[in-house]
């Protein structure tokens, strides 16, 4: 059976059981794979009577879901564009695909004159109708030096397994501020991306309650998570506090030891959301430290909590980037184009652009698939869309190509 098999008749047993329960369901208003009927006059047998294998429960979320995907791009009244990924109508087919380079200043673009690939592709059809149903919505803050297409190995998929994912650029820490040199004046003023991210989610419940928009009617607010990379994990910690968030995803971030989250500079003590919350970690990062970073923000979360500290990987295995520019995204770009010796004067840009790209990290086609497993997995779960956790224990640490630690409390 494949994976995704697997899961459709997982959720549509586990759905059953709580339907026929007095509990009363939190389950986001979706029609499609994870609709079931619980008229049938056949007895369901309890979900601990269904016997899943560990590896098909790991492998549970790694491919794509059963919608298509849609994208579309809207703008915030701040400036910003917002890139919303999300399930659309059966039949929608077409590729996107987004250059780097069209994220640089233009006098850095004109210096990258290398014949390479630059950019990623992913399935997805442009401005597409949106699929019967309210979906739930997952909000997506990319990290330092990032942009906010740079995770499309996540946050397609997670739209093609029945949520809209909005994620907002960041002017403030965005590859343009990095490179133009915006922010050499000063620190970053980490409200200002928390600002982005919540008025994301604004404007898209705004488009749900507009009757001439593409979302009307689509946007189930009442389900609302976010997942943040690397400063963007700081980024989504902070967003979380907003009652709308029901719970958070920190990636190749944290907290630091004597306050201070992410890769922020703040010496503030972190008091951490009263919310269900994720961290996941690779474990040769070299940028944010598990150890110092991750681990203690995981520590010091309130319960429920995870962790997850997948073995051999850096932090660039949580974005698109290793995937082109020669295997090191803009790095590589730039040292194809001759600018190496130039790179060679930012030398802590270079180490976050590799870390996680090159040995002894492992290939991201390795760790891809479980980052979107367990990502898909717990916000699923958060939401009530899978009653029951699917591949969310101990037991599938060891059935993926590298070992991943895995903490719940």
């Amino acid at each position: 059976m494949t994976p995704r098999r697997l899961t459709l008749a997982l959720v549509a047993v586990l759905t059953t059981v709580t339907a026929c329960s007095d509990t009363k369901s939190s389950t986001p208003t979706t029609t499609g794979a994870t609709t079931t009927s619980a008229t049938s006059d056949t007895t369901t047998p309890p979900a601990t009577e269904t016997t899943v294998s560990s590896a098909d429960a790991a492998a549970a979320y790694t491919e794509a879901g059963p919608y298509p995907v849609g994208v579309t791009t809207l703008q915030l009244a701040k400036g910003p564009s917002v890139e919303i990924w999300y399930p659309a109508v059966a039949g929608t087919t077409g590729t996107e695909t987004y250059d780097i380079r069209d994220f640089v200043p233009e006098k850095v673009k004109a210096l990258f004159t290398a014949d390479i690939a630059a950019g990623a592709s992913y399935a997805a059809g442009r401005d597409a109708a949106v699929a019967d149903g309210a979906f739930p919505v997952v909000l997506f803050s990319h990290g330092f030096s990032g942009v906010r297409l740079q995770s499309t190995f996540l946050t397609a998929e997670m739209a093609s397994w029945g949520m809209i994912v909005v994620s907002p650029e960041h002017p403030s820490r965005d590859l343009s501020a990095v490179l133009g040199g915006a922010l050499t004046g000063g620190p970053i003023d980490p409200n200002d991306s928390i600002d982005d991210l919540l008025k994301s989610l604004d404007l898209i419940i705004a488009q749900g309650d507009d009757s001439s928009t593409l979302f009307a009617g689509h946007v189930d607010s009442d389900h609302v998570a976010a997942v943040g990379h690397s400063a963007g994990g700081a980024t989504v910690l902070g967003a979380a506090d907003d009652a709308r968030i029901d719970g958070y995803v920190s990636l190749a971030s944290g907290v630091l030891r004597g306050g201070g989250s992410g890769s922020t500079t703040s010496t503030t003590p972190v008091v951490m959301p009263a919310k269900p919350s994720l961290f996941v970690a690779g474990s040769i990062d070299a940028v944010v430290s598990p150890a110092t970073v991750t681990r203690p923000a995981y520590e010091t979360a309130p319960s429920p909590s995870a962790l997850w500290v997948i073995d051999g990987a850096g932090h660039n295995a949580f974005d698109d980037f290793c995937t082109f520019g020669g295997g090191t995204g803009i790095i590589g770009i730039a040292d194809a184009s001759g600018l190496g010796p130039l790179l060679d004067t930012f030398p802590s840009l270079r180490t976050l652009g590799e870390d996680g790209c090159k040995p002894p990290a492992v290939a991201v086609t390795t760790t891809f698939p479980i980052i979107r497993h367990v990502v898909i997995a717990w916000v699923r779960q958060l939401f009530g869309i899978d009653p029951t956790p699917v591949g969310l224990g101990t037991d599938v640490a060891d059935q993926y190509g590298t070992p991943v630690e895995i903490a719940s409390k």
